[in-house]
């Protein structure tokens, strides 16, 4: 399964960033080194069904500008402060695991989502607890990388998937 998903988050990245923000995004090589050091904004949007999880976007303070900028269709210097950006951010979260929920949906395994939350800072490092598959994926896009770390785990209980149905 988490195959499906790995390539359900290369199409909703792909589609809402091809679509929502006209920046072409194309997925780096699975080892990339993820470049931090710099401020960062973290993004996440959880869903909750069958496979339940934590999608997480992140990316440079200026990249998360620049995408708030062509999102709002401000120009950059008009993008007034960080509540502008992690507005933008959240959405753009929301948008990509909602494009991941509707083909969850098509499957047969419906969910629903979290509330967006953001994070910022340097040196960001995501720790997943020992009952979760992570998988970390790379995107360039205009010279810029946009990382997307999803945290998976999967729900076997009967209980727990009827609950949402």
């Amino acid at each position: 399964m988490i195959e499906d998903i790995e390539q359900l988050i290369g199409t909703a990245v792909s589609e809402v960033f091809g679509t929502m923000l006209n920046l072409p995004v194309a997925p780096e090589p699975k080892d990339t080194p993820i470049k931090n050091g710099e401020p960062h904004v973290a993004s996440s949007v959880g869903f909750i069904g069958r496979l339940t999880g934590v999608v997480f976007l992140y990316s440079t303070n200026s990249f998360a500008k620049c995408m708030t900028s062509k999102l709002l269709g401000l120009e950059e210097h008009e993008v007034d402060g960080d509540e502008m950006v992690n507005d933008a951010m959240g959405e753009l979260a929301n948008m990509v695991v909602g494009n991941i929920k509707s083909r969850l949906s098509d499957r047969g395994m419906p969910c629903v989502l979290t509330i967006p939350s953001i994070v910022r800072g340097q040196h960001l490092s995501i720790e997943p607890v020992s009952s979760t598959q992570r998988r970390v994926f790379s995107f360039q896009s205009h010279k810029n990388q946009l990382v997307v770390e999803l945290l998976l785990k999967d729900v076997t209980s009967a209980e727990q998937a009827s609950r949402l149905n």
